[in-house]
């Protein structure tokens, strides 16, 4: 357990050295008088499992917790103080700027603007999510409402069973696979993955 310490309190302090001087920055430009004019986004590559899955210190697989990325966004004239917990691909990032900006995303873009909860506190959010997972773990995910339904092709060695399902509401570390007692649940994520 104490190796088990050392890991989550190096990662806990990882992200508090990293608020403390994300704090000076933002301090700097309020004495410098540019903070409430200027745009700040702050954001991941991904999360990282600490015991989910029976994980540690890996971000391998396509669950809420290693696909679930931070998004900090404040924009000049913005609501302050609203945490959107809408579903958003971070593919939308770019068509939200741009709806910021005042221009029209491009055609091509996949992505859906979400500059309305950012401006408005709107909620805006997609009613689910297809998530995927191919480094050594090959997986795909679904995050709807409540739920995960994870799709494991190649389990990475760590004997992932083929389904899974996770309540993440209710238990956000993924201690508790449902998809043997909840076969309904599990059809509407099969449902919206294919």
């Amino acid at each position: 357990m104490a190796d088990v310490r050392r890991v989550i309190d190096g990662y806990d302090c990882g992200i508090a050295y990293m608020d403390e001087h994300i704090g000076h920055l933002l301090a700097e430009m309020a004495t410098a008088g540019v903070l409430d004019e200027t745009a700040v986004i702050i954001s991941s590559d991904h999360g990282e499992n600490l015991g989910e899955l029976g994980l540690y210190a890996e971000h391998g697989t396509a669950d809420d917790v290693t696909c679930r990325i931070p998004l900090i966004v404040r924009w000049p004239g913005g609501s302050k103080g609203v945490t959107d917990d809408g579903l958003h691909y971070n593919l939308d990032l770019a068509p939200t700027l741009a709806g910021l900006f005042g221009q029209q995303p491009r055609g091509e873009w996949d992505g859906r603007s979400f500059a309305p909860a950012i401006m408005a506190a709107a909620r805006c959010g997609r009613p689910s999510l297809v998530l995927s997972q191919c480094a050594h773990v090959c997986q795909r995910s679904v995050r709807w409402q409540d739920w995960l339904y994870m799709r494991t092709y190649h389990d990475g060695f760590h004997l992932f069973p083929g389904e899974m399902l996770f309540n993440v509401k209710s238990d956000p570390h993924e201690e508790n696979d449902l998809a043997s007692v909840m076969a309904d649940v599990v059809e509407q994520g099969r449902g919206i993955l294919a």
